[in-house]
């Protein structure tokens, strides 16, 4: 596995699914971990556990990312208990499917808020502290429903595929900087977000996959450590998509 000790990282969204396997792998390679949970301090703590029993440290920092003083806040907090901000995976996200027509605009406006909104400022919170030690990795959790698009999901597609584009302008202005910023676009993957849905759907989702089972959420994780690792310092503006083979 790739060596980050020395290295701090921030995980949105980081109590369960992507984001937990993804804190606790980052912190299995040795780097130190900046926790942010929305509203269940019981999996947050759970996850603060794992990476002390694996022998590393972290925090946790309770706050709605997708509001600027909250990310800044929780840049804030991590910069006070570790000194430095090194990665950012903005993994914070929600799903409020349906299809357009019966759409409510609360349900866009909420996961437009929750999943691109939280990216573009946390994403912002991260960038002066980056840009003064000229080093810095940004990974962005997308979707391949923000490249493909999703019947039933046009929020959650939109949200993810204005993330696709945020990484691309934001790699773009931050090259020069020693910052690269990435995206990963899982396809389905075995989550508490997942879980919910209907067998026949689920079921559908899965003969388009060539490999015929969905991603574990350490297999994302493994995306994500490799994307903030030195070995990636090359790589820029790229999405990462990893499906198990779509419609290969």
């Amino acid at each position: 596995m790739f060596e980050l000790t020395g290295k701090v990282a921030i995980v949105t969204g980081a109590s369960r699914g992507i984001g937990r396997a993804v804190a606790v792998t980052l912190a299995q390679c040795g780097a130190d971990i900046a926790i942010n949970y929305k509203q269940n301090t019981e999996q947050a703590e759970s996850v603060a556990g794992e990476i002390e029993d694996a022998g590393g440290r972290s925090i946790l920092v309770q706050g709605d990312v997708s509001t600027s003083r909250d990310a800044m806040r929780l840049v804030a907090a991590t910069q006070k208990a570790f000194g430095a901000v090194h990665i950012l995976v903005n993994n914070a996200g929600i799903t409020r499917d349906g299809l357009v027509l019966r759409m409510s605009e609360k349900d866009w406006d909420d996961v437009i808020t929750t999943d691109l909104r939280s990216t573009f400022v946390c994403t912002k919170a991260v960038l002066r502290p980056m840009m003064k030690q000229r080093w810095g990795r940004i990974i962005n959790i997308t979707s391949v429903s923000g490249l493909l698009g999703n019947a039933g999901q046009a929020n959650y597609s939109a949200a993810k595929a204005g993330m696709v584009g945020l990484t691309k302008a934001v790699a773009r202005e931050m090259g020069s900087r020693g910052i690269t910023v990435n995206a990963i676009a899982p396809g389905l993957v075995d989550t508490d977000l997942t879980s919910d849905l209907p067998k026949e759907a689920r079921a559908h989702l899965l003969r388009q996959v060539a490999l015929g089972r969905p991603a574990k959420a350490e297999e994302v994780a493994a995306a994500a450590v490799f994307l903030a690792s030195a070995e990636a310092a090359y790589i820029t503006g790229h999405v990462l998509v990893l499906d198990g083979g779509i419609g290969a």
